[in-house]
């Protein structure tokens, strides 16, 4: 605790000295830049401003919302990265939920690691940074490796090494960029998977990627169903599906059950019964603060 205390004391000292003109600091040579640069300080929101080159374009209201209570609940417990362009003016380089959810709840000041950079370092940080996180939708992470590859000329190999994938893992995620922008849309607002998209993507014809997709949607079909209609598909060229068995209805007190959970930790709660009896409840979670909340809800529940 004694540690955490004088990191936060320090961060707040580094932000003065960051408002101070006399210590302007705009390159790793200037006096203090090994104080400041690579290092937490505490900056005010209201001198960072968005990044032009972010590779998140859709942000979940209702996820930013749970994040923000778990700012409010726990703090900002991974700082955000920011690129210094100005005196007391800042760019976001990663981390803008953070930011955004952090200004939901009115904070004034946010903990945050600053580098310098121009727009080009900016551009690749800020699309290998977010490459890395875990909630941006597949078809974001693909638009931002596009973007390393046009703008930054990046190879698949180059990107592999940089952000840590198997050039495999970059070339799926590449080819999902030759869906229907329509089951694009559908992927990134999370009606379809990646599982999903990979397996639609071998039919070349858009007009029959969209004829699965809607059976897809209206069939909840899973992934492993959706590879078995596009099989079918390249054998007899037509598009049709089997008869689904109804699910077996859940107990009432199971019902009852994932209501009250679902109040509870704030998201829907997932319950599946085998026929003995016997069965598992899944809790999903949306990012690392999220999942502090969750576990904080736990054990305040001991």
């Amino acid at each position: 605790m004694a540690k955490a205390t004088q990191k936060q004391a320090l961060g707040r000292g580094l932000s003065a000295l960051l408002k101070d003109p006399s210590n302007d600091i705009k390159s790793v040579q200037d006096k203090n830049a090994d104080k400041v640069i690579g290092n937490i300080v505490e900056l005010d929101l209201d001198a960072i401003e968005i990044n032009p080159f972010q590779p998140r374009t859709n942000f979940n209201e209702e996820t930013l919302r749970e994040l923000a209570s778990s700012i409010k609940e726990l703090g900002v417990i991974q700082p955000i990265t920011v690129r210094k362009l100005d005196f007391n003016k800042y760019q976001l380089v990663s981390g803008e939920r953070r930011f955004r959810a952090s200004k939901l709840i009115g904070l004034e000041t946010i903990p945050s690691y600053i580098r310098i950079a121009n727009d080009q370092e900016s551009l690749e940080m800020a699309l290998v940074e977010n490459i890395q996180r875990q909630d941006l939708d597949p078809i974001e992470i693909a638009l931002s490796y596009q973007r390393l590859i046009d703008e930054i000329s990046l190879t698949q190999e180059q990107m592999s090494e940089r952000v840590g994938k198997k050039r495999s893992t970059i070339a799926n995620y590449l080819r999902l960029l030759k869906l229907d922008p329509i089951i694009q849309t559908g992927m990134r607002d999370g009606f379809i998977s990646m599982g999903h998209g990979r397996a639609i993507i071998n039919i070349e014809d858009q007009s029959s990627q969209l004829d699965i997709y809607e059976k897809i949607i209206s069939n909840q079909l899973s992934v492993r169903d959706t590879e078995s209609l596009v099989k079918n598909y390249h054998h007899t060229s037509e598009i049709t599906i089997a008869p689904k068995s109804e699910p077996e209805e859940l107990p009432k007190f199971i019902k009852k059950g994932i209501k009250e959970f679902s109040e509870y930790f704030g998201h829907k709660i997932n319950v599946k019964v085998s026929k003995n009896g016997k069965g598992s409840i899944t809790i999903p979670f949306h990012s690392e603060e999220d999942f502090n909340r969750i576990k904080k809800l736990v054990q305040s529940a001991k």
